[in-house]
């Protein structure tokens, strides 16, 4: 193995303790071997102003990671998973998923204790229409607008009085060591999760076996078998930040059970499915359950979604 191994990492505090902890875990398991983080800024980063389903595009997080990696001027990417797009650029590959963190959204609120104490008009801060869609359903009396920015911004804007209640992913609270301002975590019964959302993917290039053999001793197989369900769904879909579907997939001995969902930006119509299969089948139960909600009328939800973009371009 090299003596020295370069992480091409989104520059967020998010994203470089995601990509320390990696680094931390090669350099124990390798002492001789010289872990370097480079920062590198995403159009995702650059653009703030803007809600991500208007920004259009998939990769909006990882697309100069990946360019930097196929040029050599970085080893190997560290990706929250959720930003990862189902189809990779040739010659690069996901090839190790650390254990997952926990997969839940989180509640945070200065006055209230979940989304049921919030009272009539209160305004909640999220930046994903998923997100947006369910509690929308959930409490349609609710003011939801849409909160960009890192967390420690948006934590600031919480205290500040500009929300009642704002959303974030529990995963990136607890890798921040913010699990104290979690009010509650949210059953995916609630809220279903994002596709791989708290999942960590390590990208490499396809040609670098040794790296790979390496890097084995991070990879968690129950977390991969999950996420693959998952991303199967995501595929069949062709989803991205600009369509309101989430997925999270469980894994109990060898069955597989993955529970899907599309909805309608406003709420008013979700459909919402689940399938189990054996943990062989994971790609085959992702589409298959796809395919089940596509043809309940997730299709025509998601063609007049796709339609309006295309007509605000």
């Amino acid at each position: 193995m090299k003596t020295s191994l370069r992480i091409g990492t989104r520059a967020s505090l998010l994203a470089v303790t995601q990509s320390t902890w990696v680094k931390d875990q090669i350099e124990r398991a390798h002492p001789s071997i010289r872990v370097e983080l480079v920062k590198i800024t995403t159009k995702g980063d650059r653009i703030l102003d803007v809600p991500l389903a208007k920004v259009g595009g998939k990769g909006l997080f990882v697309k100069e990671i990946e360019d930097a990696l196929l040029a050599g001027e970085v080893d190997l990417a560290v990706h929250s998973m959720k930003d990862v797009p189902t189809e990779l650029p040739a010659g690069l590959h996901i090839g190790i998923i650390p254990q997952r963190e926990t997969a839940r959204d989180a509640f945070l609120s200065v006055k209230y204790d979940s989304i049921a104490a919030l009272p009539e008009g209160a305004k909640v801060g999220t930046s994903s229409l998923r997100r947006r869609s369910q509690l929308a359903a959930l409490r349609p009396d609710l003011s939801i607008v849409d909160l960009r920015g890192n967390i420690d911004t948006r934590l600031r804007k919480l205290d500040d009085g500009l929300f009642d209640a704002i959303i974030l992913a529990g995963a990136g609270l607890h890798r921040l060591g913010l699990a104290a301002r979690i009010t509650a975590l949210l059953d995916p019964d609630l809220m279903l999760p994002a596709i791989s959302q708290g999942a960590l993917g390590l990208e490499l290039r396809s040609n670098d076996a040794e790296l790979l053999a390496n890097l084995q001793f991070l990879h968690h197989p129950a977390t991969a078998v999950a996420v693959a369900a998952e991303r199967a769904f995501l595929l069949r879909l062709e989803g991205g930040c600009q369509v309101p579907i989430g997925a999270h997939a469980t894994l109990a001995g060898d069955t597989l059970t993955l529970t899907g969902l599309i909805a309608r930006v406003d709420g008013r119509e979700l459909i919402k499915d689940q399938a189990a299969a054996s943990a062989e089948e994971a790609a085959k139960l992702g589409s298959t359950l796809a395919e089940t909600l596509l043809a309940r009328g997730g299709k025509a939800i998601l063609d007049a979604i796709y339609c309006a973009a295309s007509s605000e371009r």
